[in-house]
């Protein structure tokens, strides 16, 4: 199945997606035609067979590159070993909630290497290659944490909003480059993370399926409903369209209101 989408020539890099909404966001990349580097820090089979099941699926040409973004090395060296990157998704993180005293120093500085400064090594990687080519899209995935806060995500959150923050200074670096870069901030978004906490918080509730989705996980975002990662991707390839030229430093929060309130 050969695409004429309207990414059809372009590479994307996207880190952490072998699941959730890496995973998603490659998916949409694909659809709309882009070859696709899909990552994470594991070397597996299955890791690589969902690179050849994307090829398969969508025409285009999907590789899987092992890299432990919690390294600076290998965040330059999956751009570089990517072999060209027009369209750069930061979308590797990890969380940790705990008290600011009582919070493990090793898991502080992991978020902020995975969360914060794998984004920074990767985007001054691609940059030299898009302003050569003189089109560039850089779409970091931040969170509704990286506009406002939640007590007991000390780490998680400084990242998120330092995420904002890169990406506001990328953009300003890279304005009228035919560049662009910006930070969707997601709110709680169905993955198979939070689909596996489900069937547990309906135990401790003794509440059925949707009303502790309703009542316990949503109960900050006003639409009570999940985003998808379909959407995430979506929102993705919009940023990556023509439509999003003049689209640059800014948020586009996809959080049914969270941040709204």
């Amino acid at each position: 199945m050969k695409h004429q989408g309207q990414l059809q020539g372009k590479t994307a890099i996207v880190t952490g997606s072998n699941s959730g909404i890496g995973l998603g966001v490659a998916e949409e990349l694909a659809r709309a035609g882009a070859h696709v580097v899909i990552n994470s820090f594991t070397d597996r089979v299955e890791d690589h067979a969902l690179a050849a099941d994307l090829a398969a699926r969508f025409g285009v040409k999907v590789r899987y590159i092992a890299a432990d973004m919690s390294k600076g090395a290998d965040c330059r060296a999956l751009v570089d070993q990517a072999g060209g990157c027009d369209i750069l998704v930061n979308n590797a993180g990890i969380q940790h909630v705990s008290p600011i005293e009582d919070f493990p120093v090793e898991k502080w500085d992991a978020i902020l290497a995975i969360n914060l400064s794998s984004a920074f090594h990767t985007t001054a990687a691609a940059l030299p290659g898009m302003r050569a080519r003189g089109w560039g899209r850089v779409v970091n995935i931040a969170s509704a944490h990286g506009l406002t806060a939640s007590p007991f995500k000390s780490a998680y959150i400084a990242a998120k909003h330092g995420v904002v923050g890169l990406s506001k200074t990328v953009a300003l670096e890279t304005a009228g480059q035919g560049i662009t870069c910006n930070a969707i901030c997601p709110g709680y978004v169905l993955t198979p993370l939070v689909e596996a906490q489900i069937p547990d918080q309906m135990k401790v509730h003794g509440m059925d399926r949707e009303t502790v989705i309703r009542e316990v996980m949503l109960t900050r975002q006003p639409s009570r409903e999940f985003a998808t990662t379909v959407q995430i991707g979506g929102t993705v390839v919009f940023l990556c369209s023509g439509a999003a030229d003049q689209i640059t430093g800014t948020t586009i929060s996809v959080d049914g209101g969270w941040t709204a309130m």
